[in-house]
C-alpha cells in the first residue's frame, strides 16, 4: 500500500512542469539544508574528524552524481544524436569547472578553517561569517543546477527512467545536504554568533539552490540540443567544488581516514540512488 502510494506520488509529481518539478526538488534540498542547520541549536562545536567524515560525504555524492547522473546521460544523448558522444561531454565538463574558476576568483568567499588574510576573491572588508557562508553558497550553485538540468532532460525524454533518475539525485544531493548545513551553521557558532543567526544563516546558504534549479531546467528546454552539453557543465560545477573545496576542507588537520571513509560511503550512496531508482 505504501509503495502504490509513493509510486503515485511519483507519477503525480511526473505530470507537473519541468521547471516547477526543478523548484520543488531544489525547495526540498534546500529544506534539508535547513534540517542540518538546526544541529546548531543542540551543538555548539563539532569534532574535526567528524566535520571531516561530513564534508568527506558530501563529496562522495557529487563524485558519483556527476557520473551516474550527469556524465553518463549526457554521452547517450549525444550518441543518440549522432554526435560524437566525448566531444559534448569534454567541452560541457570544462566549461562547467571555468564557469565556476571564474566565480571563484571573483565572489570574496573564505573557507572553513582559514585566517580571513586568506580570503579568496576580491579583496573586501566584509566579516568573516560572510565570507564563511559565501564560500558554502559557491558551493551550493552547481548543485541546484545539476538538479534543474536533470529535470529539463528528463521532461524530453518520453521515459519514465530519466525522470526517476532526476528523483534519485535530487535526494542524493539532498541527503549530502544534511551534514554540510551543519558544517555552516555549528562553525558559525563557534564564531560567535547566536544560535538563532548561526541556523539562519546556515540555511541560507541554500537558497541558491531553486534559483539555480530553475534556470537550469529552462536552458535545457529552451536549448533542447545543448542538452548533452549542458549535462556536462553541470557535472564539471559539481567536480570544480569537489576538487577545489571540499576534498582539501576534509583532509586538514591530518585526520585523512574519516574524510575518506565519509567520501567512499557518500559515492556508494549516489551510485545504489542512481543505479537502483534510475
Amino acid at each position: 500500500m505504501d509503495l502504490w502510494k509513493g509510486e503515485t506520488m511519483i507519477e503525480s509529481i511526473q505530470q507537473l512542469n519541468p521547471i516547477l518539478q526543478a523548484l520543488l526538488a531544489t525547495l526540498f534540498t534546500w529544506f534539508v539544508t535547513a534540517l542540518g542547520s538546526g544541529l546548531v541549536i543542540f551543538f555548539k562545536d563539532i569534532k574535526r574528524g567528524v566535520l571531516n567524515a561530513m564534508l568527506g560525504f558530501a563529496a562522495g555524492v557529487m563524485i558519483a552524481a556527476s557520473f551516474w547522473s550527469l556524465l553518463a546521460p549526457a554521452l547517450e544523448i549525444a550518441e543518440k544524436n549522432g554526435v560524437t558522444p566525448w566531444i559534448p561531454a569534454a567541452v560541457g565538463f570544462l566549461a562547467g569547472g571555468a564557469f565556476l574558476l571564474i566565480i571563484d576568483k571573483i565572489l570574496p568567499h573564505l573557507h572553513l578553517g582559514m585566517d580571513t588574510r586568506q580570503a579568496e576573491g576580491i579583496k573586501t572588508s566584509w566579516q568573516r561569517s560572510v565570507l564563511l557562508i559565501l564560500a558554502i553558497t559557491l558551493h551550493n550553485i552547481p548543485e541546484g543546477l545539476a538538479v534543474g538540468v536533470a529535470f529539463g532532460a528528463a521532461a524530453l525524454d518520453p521515459g519514465s527512467s530519466s525522470f526517476v533518475g532526476a528523483v534519485a539525485l535530487a535526494i542524493g544531493i539532498g541527503l549530502q545536504n544534511f551534514p554540510e548545513g551543519a558544517a555552516v551553521s555549528i562553525p558559525l557558532r563557534r564564531e560567535g554568533m547566536s544560535r538563532r543567526k548561526s541556523f539562519f544563516y546556515g540555511q541560507l546558504s541554500a537558497v541558491v539552490e531553486p534559483i539555480a534549479g530553475v534556470i537550469g531546467a529552462l536552458f535545457v528546454i529552451k536549448m533542447t540540443n545543448l542538452l548533452p552539453y549542458a549535462l556536462s557543465f553541470a557535472a564539471g560545477a559539481m567536480i570544480f567544488v569537489c576538487i577545489e573545496e571540499l576534498i582539501p576542507e576534509a583532509q586538514r588537520d591530518g585526520k585523512t581516514d574519516s574524510a575518506t571513509v565519509g567520501a567512499m560511503l557518500g559515492f556508494t550512496l549516489m551510485m545504489i540512488l542512481d543505479v537502483a531508482l534510475g
